[in-house]
């Protein structure tokens, strides 16, 4: 996020200010961007939680994991529009809103990030350790909401730092506007913002990408050993929906965190003006492409199931007849109904499918 912002004057190649504000071109393709990613994030994860709520009956500690997930991704990208409101009109929002605001990529970050390691540690014990954990799993909604819980406080912990030192403040530039009103991180002691323009971005990598990344690999390349070893035909299949969960995962998060680590590594040390300004741009487009993996948790995690799936056709067919209500005479509305109803017992039956990730 922003918590590897400058705290010292950057001077251009000329001896006067370096200007690091982005050009118009670059802020609307990240408006048009950060647009889309909201979009798509608002309905994949309202769906999960519109699903999770009135169309599971049975819940399982996946179901309570996806669900608390898909609550981190909403909180997230309902406060990204505000976030790119503010950064292009000078942050006319106050301080209040600028500390929440900026905090919101740090719970999501730490939530979502713990809470997919929980999911694959949830799946190595359903299908690794099946035996073992059979009558252990008999209490599974107590402990997974537990686990909820330990995970919220503890990315709330750890976004503490953003929050407290997350300010508004003016800074001079070389704009069509003297001065901009931005809201990042700011502090007044040099010790206090050495040790956490490197604290913070180090947390991010460490318990936001290298902990869940690592219980990943272990759980899953484990699952992967395991259904090659089973006879069953769907087990390529389950092979692939692993794959494709820790490619993405990788492929979203490797970027960001790579150039990152790189500019936390170069904070305290001299750089030109046209380095430093490469390498946010960089910093930029990474940030951006990590921002999609909350569009598609939905998909990898909930969508692909069976059941999922089968709740989502559901979902649909429900809005479809709830419009065909206030749309057709009475005559036509039940005859809606009766397919409804048929549709939705045909559904019924067919939630007893199993998947890998649902």
């Amino acid at each position: 996020m922003d918590s590897v912002t400058q705290y010292y004057d950057d001077i251009a190649e000329d001896g006067g200010l370096c200007n690091l504000d982005p050009n118009p071109m670059e802020a609307i393709t990240k408006t048009y961007i950060h647009s889309i990613i909201c979009a798509f994030g608002l309905v994949g994860n309202a769906l999960v939680i519109v699903t999770y709520i009135f169309y599971k009956r049975t819940k399982t500690m996946t179901d309570v994991y996806l669900f608390n997930m898909a609550m981190a991704d909403l909180i997230f990208v309902a406060a990204l529009p505000f976030i790119i409101y503010n950064e292009q009109h000078s942050w006319l929002m106050g301080s209040v809103a600028c500390k929440i605001l900026r905090s919101a990529y740090s719970i999501n970050l730490y939530s979502g990030m713990l809470l997919l390691a929980c999911i694959s540690g949830d799946r190595y014990v359903a299908i690794v350790q099946a035996r073992r954990s059979f009558g252990a799993r008999s209490h599974t909604l107590v402990y997974s909401r537990l686990i909820c819980s330990v995970v919220w406080v503890f990315a709330l912990a750890l976004t503490l730092p953003t929050l407290i030192y997350t300010e508004i403040f003016e800074e001079q530039n070389l704009g069509p506007e003297p001065v901009t009103v931005m809201c990042q991180l700011s502090f007044n002691n040099y010790e206090i913002a050495k040790l956490m323009k490197v604290l913070v971005p180090s947390l991010q990598m460490a318990i936001g990408f290298l902990l869940p990344l690592l219980v990943m690999v272990f759980c899953y390349s484990s699952i992967v050993y395991t259904l090659l070893r089973a006879q069953s035909s769907q087990r390529h299949k389950a092979v692939r929906v692993i794959l494709a969960v820790v490619v993405v995962f990788i492929l979203c998060h490797l970027p960001y965190n790579a150039v990152l680590l790189d500019h936390t590594l170069a904070l305290f040390t001299e750089r030109s003006c046209r380095a430093e300004k490469i390498k946010l741009q960089v910093l930029a487009i990474s940030r951006s492409v990590a921002y999609l993996h909350c569009c598609l948790n939905p998909i990898l995690y909930a969508f692909i199931g069976v059941k999922f799936r089968s709740h989502f056709k559901q979902i649909m067919l429900d809005l479809w007849c709830f419009s065909k209500k206030y749309i057709y005479n009475a005559r036509s509305s039940r005859g809606t109904s009766e397919m409804c109803v048929s549709a939705a017992m045909s559904s019924d039956g067919n939630n007893n499918m199993s998947s890998f990730t649902a």
